[in-house]
């Protein structure tokens, strides 16, 4: 997402866009998400700002890598953009522009119609995802009944193609068969097959390799670089994994504490960090020789922005 408290939004003859404001500079193309959100939760004892003011843009076939540890806001800011977000749970500030329209205000019915045909989402934990009761061709053909004028037949068909262009052996067995029946890193592919069905401009990849052996994890994310450079799609990487957004992100964001610290380009995220929470985030990652105990983040990051 982009700056909020835009000042200044010009588009040029050409379509590109030009805009100032917040100190970012100049964004040479019109983001293809953009905006700037404060997402509340309420419990008894008050409410809490899970996600402050977070600002950031996503072009259009960009790679941004989300990190930071668990419990910074990560996966809400994901939610958040699908509209998925717990019923004590609320954007109370801000939007979130994608397509030249802000998610935060579009009714129930417009936001179906967006959900899953222009933007999806890969969700943590691939079994807890899937519906254990229904069978994977069925899951995966209600995203093309409802966004496609197609008969269940053809839903059927479509759904046996994408089985098979994200690597399913035999899917024309597997659409029959239920989630307990698939290995690990067959549900994960299920689920990218469900999040790519419709063809998005834009999927949020949470965690997308959780819970996966190393084997299995290098071949998703050879699997999901390869679609999205075929495709074109935006994606918004949400992950605790440092060494996978250094393998597939474009531009890394860094959150603490519902607020982002740092953004940049991948490059220079991972090269020369300067806030002092990425540095203790990139410093906590064991090295083969690594013995020195970490100190504790201190007083510098308590009122950090």
């Amino acid at each position: 997402m982009a700056a909020s408290g835009i000042s200044t939004l010009a588009v040029t003859p050409d379509g590109s866009a030009l805009v100032t404001g917040d100190g970012l500079g100049t964004i040479r193309r019109w983001p293809l998400i953009s905006g700037g959100a404060v997402y509340a939760v309420r419990y008894e004892e008050g409410v809490v700002k899970a996600v402050d003011d977070v600002t950031f843009d996503l072009e259009q076939g960009q790679i941004l890598g989300l990190v930071g540890e668990s419990g910074c806001g990560k996966t809400t800011i994901g939610m958040g953009l699908m509209r998925l977000l717990a019923s004590n749970a609320r954007i109370v500030s801000g939007h979130a522009r994608f397509e030249g329209e802000d998610l935060t205000t579009l009714s129930d019915k417009r936001m179906r119609q967006i959900r899953w045909r222009r933007i999806s989402m890969i969700f943590q934990a691939a079994m807890n995802a899937l519906n254990p009761v229904h069978r994977i061709g069925k899951q995966l053909s209600e995203v093309f009944l409802l966004h496609q004028d197609i008969t269940p037949r053809t839903a059927l068909e479509k759904s046996i193609e994408i089985l098979d262009k994200v690597g399913i052996p035999s899917p024309e067995i597997r659409v029959g068969e239920y989630p307990h029946q698939l290995s690990g890193g067959m549900r994960q592919r299920v689920m990218i097959a469900i999040a790519l069905a419709c063809k998005p401009a834009l999927v949020i990849a949470d965690e997308p390799t959780t819970a996966l052996d190393v084997t299995i994890q290098a071949q998703i994310l050879e699997l999901m670089k390869s679609l999205q450079e075929e495709m074109g799609m935006s994606i918004l990487l949400i992950t605790h994994d440092l060494g996978l957004v250094n393998e597939l992100s474009d531009r890394i964001a860094v959150m603490y504490r519902g607020r982002l610290v740092e953004t940049g380009s991948t490059d220079e995220i991972m090269t020369k960090p300067l806030h002092p929470y990425t540095l203790k985030l990139f410093s906590s990652v064991p090295g083969v020789d690594a013995v020195e105990v970490l100190a504790p983040l201190g007083a510098l990051l308590v009122d950090s922005p």
